[in-house]
């Protein structure tokens, strides 16, 4: 019985109070994420955590650490490159690194660290850097 009146009290003193609760915050998607498909959105998570440190983040091969690195990190918004370039040799990149394409020994290889849906999706974001 006292259970029930103390749960009966709390509903009154919520009704009393007369507010509604606060609606539950909107997160309105960021100038970054504005019209980007879920796979677009997974790829740059993982390009943000793997890739931009050297390559930058628009894939301007500016990023923080790239200045350290000799030779620099690849510009991939170059439109000549993202015509050259197939998202077969993409994805090979970055599954085998660049000593396993015969480039820089400073790109790692990330097949061991990233799913083949991860690989996809980076390469789908890549895509997106292309300049005009």
């Amino acid at each position: 019985m006292k259970r029930l009146a103390g749960i009966a009290l709390v509903f009154l003193v919520a009704v009393g109070c007369g507010k509604a609760p606060a609606p539950p915050a909107k997160h309105a998607p960021g100038p970054a994420s504005a019209g980007l498909s879920y796979e677009l959105r997974l790829g740059r998570h993982v390009y943000q955590h793997y890739c931009q440190t050297c390559h930058g983040e628009t894939g301007a091969g500016d990023g923080f650490n790239a200045f350290n690195l000799d030779p620099r990190p690849r510009d991939l918004s170059d439109p000549a490159f993202q015509k050259k370039k197939t998202d077969a040799e993409l994805a090979d990149a970055i599954r085998r690194g660049g000593t396993g394409i015969g480039l820089s020994s400073l790109m790692p290889p990330w097949g061991r660290t990233l799913s083949n849906s991860d690989v996809d999706n980076v390469v789908r974001y890549l895509r997106t850097f292309r300049k005009s």
